[in-house]
């Protein structure tokens, strides 16, 4: 007998060509997304003795191979402009997906992430005869906030992602939340979606000490200060970090990393919001808006009293890992796929909120959603004992859970099964 789908009689995995869509890709990666696509891409290409050929499009000018993957960026063609500049961001992308759809000739299978590439997944999937899988980031529907970003392209950006899950012939949801939604938003057969959880690499996410690097911030390194990493989205609940921060104990500092705004009204609202803190509150807070280097970030994680991740949409919450792995506890809403990865009371403490509705993801009592916030951040910085054990317990989660490697072996063992499985009809 066979060995199984994809599996030679020898009980070798068969060589596929793996077509991996996603709008981001170092050096553009500004959220989780891009950090998936990157160290999954980076894994899948060494499985099996590396005999995979992973391919990858996206946006930008990259172009190479790097770690046995090939990379190729597509840079939007001129006289694809349009007037309305709500409209021209959609054009942007739009246009970028049929350079993505004519690039790629054959594949065994295509694999596509967030919105941003889906009509390529679609195309590519008439065009080559392979199946398309979704990796589920998010979901429109329950980011309507969205619309501050891409005004009336909203439409398109709902319409396109709906559109791609009718068609596809394999759902990865990282968490079972959503697997929950996606199910419920588009009806898609609960057999073509699989659980597959983000990862993490635990080698460079550690425990890493060096007080010179927050001092270089601004932040005093012998003072306990609470720590917030995001984009700068309504998504990931900045306003009710500011807000708790009101709350917390005198001589707790707060640090802020937050920038690529969605809008510059945005950006704006969030620096008053500070700039009131401060004058208020007469609190030491550190608000950096720019991208902070990776090993500057593993120690800010790793020096931090807390990690706070108050996301009122968050379907995985891969940055909850990295503070995690490098042995912080976490303070973060019982929202999407948190509470798959921080175990309440073990590595952090858990924060739930009553929705305003299932389409609008507001707290109906943001003031209480704060003030439970700043409880639980107040009582972790007054129990450092407690706090060293739930770092402990929180690595050690990452590490046996939480792994590249193992999300690429549990990803590969779906490509064959779908492409035996046969596509989805399209119409």
């Amino acid at each position: 007998m066979d060995g199984g789908p994809g599996i030679s009689r020898a009980g070798e995995r068969e060589k596929m060509k793996i077509v991996i869509l996603s709008k981001e890709f170092p050096p553009h990666v500004y959220g989780g997304a891009g950090v998936h696509v990157d160290n999954l891409s980076r894994e899948l290409a060494a499985l099996d003795g590396g005999r995979h050929e992973v391919r990858i499009l996206c946006f930008g000018e990259q172009e190479g191979t790097f770690d046995n993957r090939v990379v190729q960026g597509v840079e939007r063609p001129s006289g694809m402009e349009y007037a309305d500049p709500d409209l021209d961001r959609v054009m942007d992308v739009l246009s970028r997906n049929l350079k993505i759809a004519a690039a790629a000739a054959e594949a065994d299978v295509i694999h596509a992430h967030t919105w941003y590439t889906h009509l390529a997944g679609c195309l590519l999937k008439q065009l080559t005869g392979a199946p398309l899988v979704l990796t589920t980031h998010s979901l429109e529907p329950h980011r309507p906030w969205k619309r501050e970003q891409l005004g009336r392209g909203y439409a398109v950006s709902a319409w396109l992602e709906k559109t791609a899950y009718e068609n596809a012939d394999r759902v990865i949801a990282v968490s079972g939340q959503m697997k929950k939604d996606v199910r419920q938003l588009y009806d898609v057969p609960e057999d073509i979606v699989e659980v597959v959880h983000n990862g993490i690499d635990v080698n460079l996410y550690r425990r890493r000490e060096d007080p010179a690097v927050p001092a270089s911030y601004g932040i005093e390194p012998e003072k306990p200060y609470v720590l917030m990493v995001a984009r700068m989205t309504r998504q990931k609940g900045i306003d009710y970090f500011l807000e708790a921060a009101e709350h917390f104990r005198p001589g707790i500092q707060v640090v802020l990393c937050a920038g690529s705004p969605d809008t510059a009204e945005y950006m704006e609202e969030v620096a008053r919001r500070v700039e009131r803190l401060k004058r208020e509150g007469g609190r030491r807070i550190v608000w950096v808006d720019k991208t902070v280097p990776v090993e500057d970030l593993v120690v800010l994680y790793s020096l931090a009293a807390v990690f706070v991740c108050p996301s009122i949409y968050e379907p995985f919450g891969l940055i909850n890992l990295e503070a995690m792995a490098c042995g912080t506890p976490v303070v973060a809403s019982a929202v999407g796929g948190i509470p798959e990865v921080v175990e309440q009371g073990q590595t952090g403490m858990l924060i739930g909120f009553e929705a305003v509705s299932a389409s609008d993801a507001k707290p109906r009592d943001p003031r209480a959603f704060a003030l439970d916030i700043a409880d639980a951040v107040n009582r972790l910085v007054d129990t450092p004992g407690e706090r060293r054990e739930m770092g402990r317990k929180a690595r050690l989660r990452v590490e046996s859970l939480f792994t590249w490697e193992a999300v690429a072996r549990r990803t590969m063992d779906l490509y064959p099964r779908t492409r035996q499985a046969g596509s989805r009809p399209a119409f």
